[in-house]
């Protein structure tokens, strides 16, 4: 993250919001772009008529993807720590076979 503050409008259900964040301006975008994508589509699934309780339908459905990421993030970190567990005692074990 820089440690400049950047300063960006993005646009949300046709309601324009100033972003201040450390994060670049095109990753704020990006973020806003696809939260108005999820809100949307809550919307257009048709059980929700009103924008707030849309938005919270959104925000759950976001946050659920984030602990399903973070949970895939952490298996892979097992995963490749196991890995390297194995691969140092093949090398040791080669190594000892060698001298």
């Amino acid at each position: 993250m820089n440690s400049k503050r950047n300063s960006v409008r993005v646009t949300i259900l046709n309601e324009d919001y100033n972003i201040r964040s450390d994060a670049s301006i095109e990753h704020t975008r990006q973020v806003a772009q696809y939260v108005d994508r999820a809100i949307r589509q809550v919307m257009v699934s048709g059980t929700v008529v009103e924008t707030n309780k849309a938005a919270i339908l959104a925000a759950l459905q976001i946050a659920g993807e984030l602990f399903e990421a973070r949970g895939n993030a952490d298996e892979l970190s097992r995963s490749i720590r196991s890995l390297s567990e194995e691969t140092r005692a093949l090398l040791a074990t080669a190594n000892r076979s060698a001298g």
